[in-house]
């Protein structure tokens, strides 16, 4: 019986050991770190040996293959054993994929994949159809096909995900957008991080669709230096497209099959330019799936926004409190600020990312008054933008009530105080989650 070893027992790594038990695999998770009580469970429940605190090297080097959470790098030493001795090793989807015959619509980028993914999903729910929701959000996706039937799947994917991905291949490839991000996992070369990206295409055929955003220069010139197969469908909003989404006056249209749609701008539940692209983007997956107009129309007027991307949170003596914790680089802060309407007190800092602040100088200058940094290390920060606030406009915080405290403070009626880091948040919460609950719960105490 073929032996598979998990490494990771979260999300995925966890839905990937009861997909292998259900498929008949002699299984083992092996966790270097505590296994949260919820997938303890879980593990029991299916009857999965598995370790915590460490791994064994005799119970791990014997696997025929290793499923490898995302959350570990290739540099971790048992990963680093392991290929040295030539086992392969392999994502969750790439897993999961083997046993699935449904359709995949799967969204990669650095920033707007989760609000796509969930958008997308959306819209196949509103016109009737079964679909499954996982990858980087919601429950694992090799979980949903060991337990569940779907006809469909919307996975948003990480390039972590794509990196120990080979055969996998979606029906419809979406990349939002390429953006500095995680580039610590890639020598500190966006070019290695864009091809990352790109593997979402490698297995493409004639008859998939290739989505793209053809503003962004970083996905153009990776484009350049391969081949897809794949229907070619572009989102833009500089020039009109032969095939693909574009703007006229007020409104998205879109191509597809000799067919042309129209969506008034107005009508978009998401506000901001940013998400006039998300919803390009999910337009043509819906157009590709075979979704009419009318649903399409319905949903993009509809949808809800999610949990901490520009979530309004409260709105206390006219200043508006807006939790967009998942926003971890500078590109996702810039659109955060750039499509505010009103002054802005500005939360931002935690885990730097290697961040050139000096992107955001600009938007800082022409939208915010005031700056509370909300992390363990700031000196980046202060020296990025004391000058532009000025040194009595910028203080630090080290608890998510402090930073609601201080900006409350700065905030005059009509203003927003914006949580929207521009970094990881591992140096004071657990994830980005946790940094934004917290931060809901301090707004709601003020």
């Amino acid at each position: 019986m073929e032996r598979i070893v998990v490494l990771g027992g979260a999300e995925s790594g966890v839905g990937a050991a009861v997909l292998a038990k259900v498929k008949g695999f002699n299984v083992f998770l092996s966790d270097n770190g505590k296994i949260k009580d919820e997938y303890l469970a879980t593990l029991r429940q299916w009857d999965i040996p598995f370790e915590q605190g460490g791994h064994t090297p005799e119970l791990v080097l014997n696997a025929d293959e290793v499923v490898k959470s995302p959350g570990i790098p290739a540099t971790a030493p048992m990963v680093a054993a392991l290929r040295e001795q030539g086992t392969h090793i392999i994502s969750e989807i790439e897993f999961a994929a083997r046993f699935d015959k449904a359709k995949k619509i799967c969204i990669t980028g650095s920033n707007g994949k989760t609000t796509t993914t969930s958008l997308i999903y959306y819209l196949l729910k509103e016109a009737g159809l079964n679909a499954g929701l996982g990858g980087n959000i919601g429950k694992s996706y090799a979980l949903q096909v060991a337990t569940e039937q779907h006809d469909y799947y919307v996975l948003e994917i990480s390039s972590f995900q794509l990196d120990d991905a080979y055969d996998f291949r979606p029906d419809i490839a979406i990349i939002t957008n390429i953006t500095p991000d995680h580039l610590d996992r890639y020598d500190h070369k966006i070019e290695n991080y864009a091809r990352a990206k790109f593997r979402i295409t490698r297995n493409l055929r004639p008859e998939d669709c290739f989505i793209f955003d053809s503003d962004d220069a970083i996905t153009i010139a990776q484009l350049g230096e391969i081949v897809v197969k794949a229907k070619m469908l572009p989102f833009t909003q500089e020039k009109e497209v032969p095939q693909g989404a574009f703007l006229r006056d007020d409104r998205i249209v879109v191509r597809y099959d000799q067919e042309e749609s129209e969506f008034f701008l107005q009508e978009l539940a998401l506000g901001g330019r940013h998400n006039i692209y998300n919803s390009m983007a999910a337009a043509l997956a819906a157009k590709a799936t075979g979704i009419s107009n009318e649903v399409i129309r319905h949903s993009l007027k509809t949808f809800s926004p999610i949990e901490h991307r520009l979530e309004p949170v409260l709105s206390i003596r006219d200043v508006l409190y807006i939790n967009d914790s998942k926003a971890t680089n500078i590109d996702a802060a810039w659109y955060a600020l750039e499509c505010q309407t009103r002054p802005v007190v500005w939360i931002v800092g935690g885990t730097d990312k290697g961040n050139d602040y000096s992107i955001l100088d600009e938007v800082v200058r022409k939208h915010v008054k005031a700056i509370v940094c909300l992390g363990v290390d700031n000196a980046k920060i202060h020296a990025a933008f004391e000058e532009l606030v000025g040194k009595d406009k910028i203080v630090d915080t080290l608890s998510a009530t402090d930073a609601v405290r201080a900006s409350a403070r700065f905030a005059s009626p009509g203003d927003v105080v914006l949580l929207s880091p521009c970094c990881a948040s591992f140096d004071l919460f657990k994830n980005y989650e946790d940094r934004g609950q917290q931060f809901k719960e301090a707004v709601r105490h003020l």
